[in-house]
């Protein structure tokens, strides 16, 4: 789709017909067949002399540009450009060339040149492409549809646009439009495998389960078709209501590709939609076999265990998932500081140090502080978990509302065995967040330490509802970073 400068000399030959003199006008022929024949060099050695007789021509200029250009000169072929168009700031090939130049370079100065070309020409397909990449880079999706609706067909020839295009429609959640945009990509090509698989993945985002299972047919024919494959064929057969095939395809996927966390979850979210808890609980037992530290899946069977009221087995598998991650539903919240994502604790805490003071009653700054000082040392005893307490206390003094931190405290207060201070500010952290899984969790924890336990089932049960519909969120989420997530450098 990007236009090669040499093409433009036939446009720049007719665009300013009488311009030069007479002698000029008969010397430039030899230099745009130089052009044509791809002699650069030799269009250069012409073009010297002329540009002598006639400095103030903006067609000789560009033609210099399109010769540097050629060869291989990228830096003085933008000056040459340049400097046709100081003298004819509207002059439609240097504008293209020096836009074109600056696009390859990956240079937010082509936006304005192309936009220029734009208002000159304004149905210009290949700039409303070029365009479109600049801003799909950028992550501006709506202007990115925008100039790629204007492209139109000339995006057919070029997979990377389209794949552009159709990443951004999904996440406009324009599914029908990208859906049609990923099937004009496979019509080009229908033999290119992730093609077809990203058609039949937005088709399935679009509740189109039927196509998506018409469009990973072939892949599934296919000699030993991989995990990635068939667990999404699994995930469309499901949603088309065919859930003993969807169960079949999962099973051969698990035994393809046994350490794939998420296959064992598809299967236990297909077995509590349909009742068959332990054969559920079965497949994930196979799953913790080979991966004992994943989180999620104990998370899973802790679901699980709920719907057969083995309230001991679920917390259990709840309280290891916890210990395994335990930043799985507060780390986003605790967060935003990428020491903190990394674990680098200590750089973590600077940063803070360094922020409170300026804002010493910082609630939110305050909370951070103890959660760091809290993972840096648990123990009770030591004077980091004090120092964590007085912050946290200090934090929700400051802010009654900031449901972290009471969530933190009351987590601190069950560690120091203080568990009646602890049930209060559980209390607190699910009063403010009721989708707070770890706030419900450590009021499970406190309540089991301190009063009735008769309330424990329907927590419990409320933990389940809230661990099942993160998972399934997250499916979701997967499904739309497969699309969107992709590092795409898309080249018109």
């Amino acid at each position: 789709m990007v236009r090669k400068v040499v093409g433009f000399a036939a446009a720049l030959i007719l665009s300013i017909p009488g311009a030069l003199s007479q002698s000029a006008g008969d010397r430039i022929a030899p230099i745009t067949s130089a052009l044509r024949a791809r002699e650069f060099d030799k269009a250069l050695q012409l073009l010297h002399p002329v540009l002598q007789q006639s400095p103030r021509n903006a067609q000789l200029w560009a033609l210099q540009g399109i010769a540097l250009s050629g060869a291989g000169h990228k830096k003085e072929a933008l000056a040459s450009f340049g400097d046709a168009l100081k003298i004819s700031p509207e002059y439609l090939p240097a504008l293209e060339g020096a836009a074109q130049l600056e696009y390859e370079a990956g240079s937010a100065a082509a936006v304005p040149l192309l936009q220029h070309v734009l208002r000159l020409r304004p149905e210009d397909p290949t700039s409303h492409a070029m365009l479109a990449v600049l801003f799909y880079k950028r992550g501006d999706c709506t202007t990115t549809v925008q100039h790629f609706e204007q492209a139109g067909s000339l995006l057919d020839s070029q997979p990377g646009a389209l794949q552009a295009y159709g990443a951004c429609l999904v996440k406009l959640r324009q599914m029908d439009k990208a859906v049609a945009v990923f099937g004009r990509q496979l019509a080009q090509d229908p033999a290119n495998r992730d093609a077809r698989y990203h058609l039949a993945t937005v088709q399935l985002l679009a509740e189109h389960s039927k196509d998506a299972i018409e469009t990973m047919t072939p892949l599934l024919q296919a000699n030993d078709p991989d995990g990635k494959t068939l667990e999404l064929a699994a995930s469309a057969y499901e949603a088309n209501g065919e859930t003993p095939e969807a169960v079949r395809l999962l099973r051969q996927a698990i035994v393809s590709d046994p350490r794939n966390i998420d296959l064992y979850l598809d299967f236990a979210n297909i077995s509590l939609d349909h009742q068959s808890f332990q054969a559920g609980i079965a497949m994930l037992n196979s799953g913790i076999a080979l991966q004992p530290n994943a989180a999620q899946l104990y998370i899973a069977r802790g679901v699980l265990y709920v719907q057969l009221a083995q309230y001991d087995e679920a917390e259990a598998d709840f309280e290891k998932a916890d210990a395994l991650d335990p930043r799985q539903s507060i780390g986003s919240t605790a967060l935003g500081l990428e020491a903190v994502q990394k674990k680098d604790l200590d750089q973590a805490l600077g940063t803070i140090r360094s922020k409170l003071e300026k804002k010493p009653n910082d609630p939110y700054l305050l909370y951070l502080q103890a959660d760091i000082l809290s993972q840096k040392n648990g123990d009770a005893g030591s004077s980091e978990f004090q120092a964590a307490l007085r912050l946290a206390r200090k934090a929700v003094a400051l802010k009654p509302t900031l449901g972290p931190a009471h969530d933190l405290l009351g987590k601190l207060y069950l560690q120091a065995g203080q568990n009646r201070e602890a049930l209060s500010q559980c209390r607190k952290a699910v009063d403010i967040n009721p989708k707070d899984q770890t706030a419900l969790y450590h009021l499970i924890q406190a309540i089991r330490k301190t009063e009735d336990k008769s309330e424990l089932p329907d927590l419990l049960k409320r933990l389940a509802q809230l661990r099942q519909g993160a998972t399934k969120e997250e499916e979701q989420r997967s499904r739309y970073k497969l699309i969107v997530g992709n590092s795409l450098s898309p080249q018109p």
